[in-house]
C-alpha cells in the first residue's frame, strides 16, 4: 500500500490556520496527527485551525509546560500535545499518552519526531519548514492523508 503525500505552500500564519481547518474536515475519529518542524514554523497556528475546523470554541495555545490540552469540539474531542520539553519517552506513559491515542478522539502532537517510537504507524505526519523566498512562507508536507 502506498502512502499518500502532498505539499502546500502557506503564504502567512492566516493561511496556515485555514489549512488546519481544511485538514480538520478530512479527519475521522481516532486520527493521530504528528507534527514536525523547527520553532516558529507554524505548528501551533495549524493546530488553531484544526481546532476551529473541529468546532472547538476555546482559545488554543501550545501546551508546552502542561504537555497536553484537551478541547471539546462538535463531535469529537481534540487532544493537543506539545512534547518539546520531554526528556524521556517514559514521561509520556506517566500522563497516560497511550490511553489518549485509543479514545476515538483526535490527537495532534507537536514535536512528534522526539517520541517517534510511540507514534502508531497509522498516524498522519505533517512537516513544517520555512521556504527560501520569504519570511512568512512555509512549505507544509503531509504524509498519510489523501490530497485535495
Amino acid at each position: 500500500m502506498e502512502i499518500a503525500m502532498f505539499t502546500v505552500i502557506s503564504e502567512s500564519e492566516a493561511d496556515t490556520v485555514r489549512f488546519g481547518e481544511k485538514i480538520a474536515a478530512k479527519l475521522k475519529k481516532g486520527d493521530i496527527i504528528a507534527l514536525t518542524g523547527d520553532l516558529g514554523t507554524g505548528k501551533t497556528a495549524f493546530v488553531k485551525g484544526l481546532a476551529r475546523g473541529l468546532g472547538v470554541a476555546e482559545y488554543v495555545t501550545s501546551p508546552t509546560f502542561t504537555l497536553v490540552q484537551s478541547y471539546k469540539g462538535r463531535d469529537v474531542s481534540l487532544h493537543h500535545f506539545d512534547v518539546y520539553r520531554i526528556s524521556d519517552e517514559e514521561e509520556m506513559f506517566e500522563i497516560g499518552f497511550n490511553e489518549y491515542l485509543y479514545e476515538n478522539d483526535i490527537c495532534v502532537i507537536e514535536w512528534a519526531d522526539l517520541i517517534k517510537n510511540l507514534i502508531p504507524p497509522r498516524a498522519i505526519w505533517i512537516h513544517f519548514e520555512r521556504t527560501e523566498d520569504g519570511a512568512d512562507k512555509r512549505r507544509i508536507t503531509v504524509k498519510g492523508l489523501e490530497s485535495e
